[in-house]
This record gives structure tokens, sequence and C-alpha cells, in this order.
């Protein structure tokens, strides 16, 4: 089955991970073994032969780099220009990658299509993987008005804020409004066509950016909070708001996020029951409160900074995501619902959002 997924942090990988995504899994965990710099070292899931073997062959790809103010613990950079020069790196591996003929930049709805095509025949081991550019926590725009250079270069999606807070929204863990610069980014954003996402915003930034953009909205890589009570999951009524508005919500595939009670770092696959089961519970969760299966992707985040020591039991590579269909249909869903969640309401939101857009 062809599917697609909504965050994959590729050029993270590439560039602060040192990972060559060209190679094979197995090479790429071996080159790594002893190294502790990382968290996940020797245990990645991603690479271009495992999305291919997987039949992965769309995805949102992110562009990352946080600004961290005097006194914010988190990692980052000092300044908006250096988070703004390390995303400009991390897109020059993209193009190059694209020239090499890896993968394939998706910026309107005829290069999807023709993608797509390519993808319904032939061998995938010679197909270019498609890729939406995201960017994932806005800190690098240096000015809201800057935003149409990104655009120029291909981004066509924007989570204003990550982890802690942000220059124009807050964040994970964090409480607090968009203020009046997030709002002017906002508002540029719609003037682009450009798609809000809004993974990772506190719950005050997320009512107030749902009332300030009027453009398509999604949700790449988010879990319920009804079944893991935490700020990073999205409530009920924030899920409610989101399907009102017509958006797709990707189900996230870090353990922490698919259970409750996960312990970093003592927590594992092997020591918990973790697995692909709740990836489907939060998946039926979402289409529950839809009334239909038309709302649910996948937004796995494999590799996000964790890697199989965190992930759902039976993910050795990102070629598993085959095994989820099955769990699916054994939930009462349909070929069509299971078609549907795999790539069909990815590819069927994108081109309503960019049908007319600029």
């Amino acid at each position: 089955m062809f599917i697609v997924d909504a965050h994959l942090d590729l050029a993270m990988n590439a560039m602060e991970w040192n990972r060559d995504l060209r190679m094979p899994i197995e090479a790429i965990r071996a080159r790594e073994q002893g190294r502790t710099d990382k968290p996940d070292r020797g245990r990645g899931t991603v690479c271009f032969p495992e999305m291919r073997r997987g039949h992965v062959g769309l995805c949102v790809a992110t562009l990352i780099a946080r600004h961290v103010k005097p006194g914010n613990p988190l990692p980052g950079w000092h300044s908006p220009e250096q988070a703004w020069a390390q995303t400009q790196g991390q897109l020059a591996w993209y193009q190059e990658m694209e020239r090499q003929g890896e993968l394939r930049c998706i910026t309107s709805p005829i290069l999807l299509d023709e993608h797509l095509k390519d993808w319904e025949s032939g061998d995938p081991e010679t197909k270019p993987i498609g890729f939406v550019l995201s960017l994932e926590g806005a800190d690098s725009i240096v000015e809201p008005r800057l935003l149409e250079r990104s655009y120029r270069q291909g981004l066509r999606i924007v989570g204003p804020a990550h982890y802690g807070p942000g220059t124009y929204a807050k964040g994970t863990h964090t409480t607090g409004g968009l203020g009046l610069r997030g709002r002017e980014l906002l508002k540029e954003m719609d003037a682009l066509g450009m798609i809000l996402d809004v993974t990772h915003l506190s719950d005050d930034s997320f009512w107030e950016a749902l009332e300030v953009f009027q453009g398509p909205v999604w949700a790449s890589h988010s879990n319920c909070r009804a079944l893991v009570p935490d700020q990073r999951q999205f409530s009920d009524e924030q899920l409610r708001a989101l399907l009102e508005r017509g958006a797709v919500i990707g189900a996230a595939f870090d353990a922490w996020m698919l259970v409750p009670g996960w312990k970093r770092g003592i927590s594992n696959p092997d020591n918990t029951e973790v697995g692909l089961a709740h990836v489907a519970d939060h998946i039926d969760h979402i289409c529950q409160l839809a009334g239909s299966a038309g709302h649910a992707m996948l937004g796995t985040d494999l590799d996000g900074g964790f890697g199989r020591e965190q992930s759902p039991s039976e993910i050795d590579t990102i070629a598993d995501l085959q095994k989820l269909p099955d769990l699916l249909r054994q939930k009462g869903y349909s070929p069509a619902d299971v078609d549907g969640i795999m790539h069909g309401n990815f590819t069927n939101f994108l081109g309503r959002a960019w049908a007319g857009s600029r």
C-alpha cells in the first residue's frame, strides 16, 4: 500500500545526526555503534531505502531550528539569524537530494498529481520520494514579511512553535498566546496560501491561532489527550474545533505520546506493551469524534529525536508501517477507510488546500 507520512525530520537527521539517509539502515546503525551523543544512536528507523521498501512515497519533511532567548534552558540558536542559517543548510541538503534523484519537492496540485501517478507503477527503488516542505517552529523567520522568501524556496506549511516559548507563539509545555508578531505571521501565511500546522502550540496559542488564521489548518503529528493526559496532545474540544475546520490529524509514533506513564530512559518496547495497537487507538478516537475515517492520517515523527527504543514494538524501520493496515481492518475499518488513513486523507486535504492558492 502507498503510504504518506505527514511528519519526518529528514534534514535534521542528515545535518545534526550526521546520517547519510541514502545508506541502508544497517549501515547507518553500524556506523553509530558506541556513540552516546544522541539518545537514539544505533537505533534509527528511517532511511531512503527503508522508505521505498515500505512504499512511503510521500512525506512532509521539516526544516527546524529553535531560537532560544537568555534564560531558556532548551537547546537552540542564540539569534533568529543563526536559526535562519541553520534552516538554509537543511534546505541545501534537500536540494542536493533532489538533484541526485532521491527526493522530489511537491509545491502544487500539478506536481502532486504527477508524483502520485509516477508511484502507481514501476519499481519503488527507482522512484524519488516526494516531500512537502514544512517549518517546525517559525523562529528562523527573522521578520514576518520575510516569509515570502521561504515560500519562493518551496515552503508550504508552517508550525509557529515547537517546544517552549517561541518567537511567534508559545509551544509545548508553556502557556500564553501569539502576541502581535504571531498574528502578523499568520496573516502573512494567509496571504501566501500556506497551511497552518497547529502541532506543538500551547492551548492559548492554539485557540488564538484558529481565530486569527483563515486558511487551511491541520495537525501533522499529534495524539489524543483523552488517552494520554499531557498538554502535548489535543483535548477532545480542540480536536472537534479542528474537525470543524476540515483538518486532518496525523498519529505520532513517539511512545510517550501513545501510552500514559512512559518514562524516558527507563521505559522501552521490551518492558512495556507499547505497540501499533496504541497508534490505532489514537486514530480510532479521532475517527469516533469525527463520525468518519476522513480526518485521520499518519505523522509518525520517526527518528524525531528517538529511535527503536521509543517506538512501537513492531517498528524496526519505517517500512513496518505496512503492518498498520491490518490492525485497522481488525478494528472494523473498511478498505476505503484504511486507504484514506494511510494516504488518501492527506492527499485530498492537500488538493483542497492548494486549490486556488497562490
